[in-house]
């Protein structure tokens, strides 16, 4: 399901630091996670999602949702642009 959102989002930003750059922007609608990601590295993208009050979902792969975002390596997160 949410590995069809991402692939259905017009504009999305891959990866922590875009992420992070997007939320303080305050222009992300929701945040995709993968859970097998580093939870140190993602600890930030969380802490910014909950302070800017966006949703977060979370999927299973960052093979995967690397994939559904139309790239060759893995994603840990991914924003859904407004």
């Amino acid at each position: 399901m949410s590995y069809e959102k991402v692939k259905q989002a017009k504009k999305i930003k891959i990866g922590t630091k875009q992420t992070i750059k997007a939320l303080k922007s305050g222009s992300v609608h929701e945040v995709i996670i993968a859970s097998d990601a580093d939870q140190r590295l993602v600890s930030s993208v969380i802490k910014q999602a909950e302070e800017y009050q966006v949703p977060i979902t979370y999927v299973d792969s960052m093979k995967i949702l690397g994939k559904a975002c139309g790239i060759d390596v893995r994603a840990a997160t991914v924003a859904i642009m407004d």
